[in-house]
């Protein structure tokens, strides 16, 4: 794995360490956005270091919408990270999608508030950056081929609605994200993997199904939504030891597609657009 080429992991709900990993150091890593959700831990899985962010805090102390995105995709860039995959727990709009089954989604629909901070630039920066494929394809099928081997319950693609929560979804709402087409649903992957692709980072989202949501007509008890979380952590962790075994023996070559996103003239660049682009386009 190349210098600048890491690989990093972003833990959700039930994620709070890489409890197979040795931690070499911890990170407290400032960006012109604010601090990440909390310290960048370095850690070694069997030998392969590899950086990781518990998205909510390690006490789970920020809602879906008072996580800083922009500073945690940032820091992670800023710190080398070049390979990132996102786990998170999700809800299910698909009866052959139960609980405690995986989903390697290949498609988002933000169906956030416009509360979130959703782009690096701004603020006399313009760039402009396609998330027509926010998922990287081979990432996501060293997922696949992850879940294969450990003999686990998967969608192989499929579309992530993103909410704003932190409640869950009334019956109607709930039906309605069905007829946009979505598979599973959750409060946490936008815009972090539309800030990954303006990073250049390539980024793959693991969905770990906790209910059924509530289109059938009755809400999951959050004491079972628990149990499950629970369960899908526990088989999560092999999964993460695997994948990044697989990626780091053979990783995919860089993409770029941020390069020439940026429309505004570098002479034109403030010392804080000078900081941001340098750690976006590197």
């Amino acid at each position: 794995m190349k210098e600048g080429n890491k690989i990093g992991i972003i833990g959700g709900s039930g994620i709070y360490q890489i409890e197979s990993g040795k931690i070499l150091k911890e990170h407290k890593v400032e960006t012109p956005y604010g601090s990440p959700s909390d310290s960048i831990f370095e850690v070694e899985i069997q030998g392969i270091p590899c950086f990781f962010l518990p998205r909510h805090g390690r006490t789970h102390h920020l809602l879906p919408s008072e996580i800083n995105f922009c500073a945690n995709i940032f820091a992670l860039k800023k710190l080398g990270v070049r390979y990132l995959f996102s786990i998170s727990a999700v809800g299910s709009l698909k009866e052959d999608i139960p609980p405690r089954h995986f989903v390697i989604p290949h498609q988002f629909i933000d169906w956030t508030k416009g509360i979130r901070r959703r782009t690096f630039f701004g603020e006399r920066l313009v760039g402009h950056v396609s998330t027509a494929m926010p998922v990287d394809i081979k990432l996501a099928q060293l997922l696949g081929e992850g879940c294969q081997d450990l003999l686990i319950s998967h969608n192989f693609g499929g579309t992530y609605i993103c909410i704003e929560g932190p409640q869950f979804s009334s019956i109607a709402e709930s039906k309605f994200y069905k007829t946009l087409g979505g598979d599973i649903v959750g409060m946490t992957n936008l815009p972090e993997a539309y800030l990954a692709k303006e990073a250049a980072m390539q980024y793959a989202a693991l969905g770990m199904v906790t209910d059924f949501d509530s289109w059938r007509g009755l809400g999951t008890p959050f004491e079972t939504i628990l149990e499950n979380m629970k369960h899908n952590t526990s088989v999560a962790k092999n999964l993460i030891v695997n994948v990044v075994k697989a990626l780091s023996a053979n990783p995919p070559a860089v993409n770029r597609e941020n390069q020439g996103s940026i429309l505004t003239s570098p002479s034109f660049w403030s010392n804080k657009h000078k900081e941001i682009a340098e750690i976006l386009l590197k």
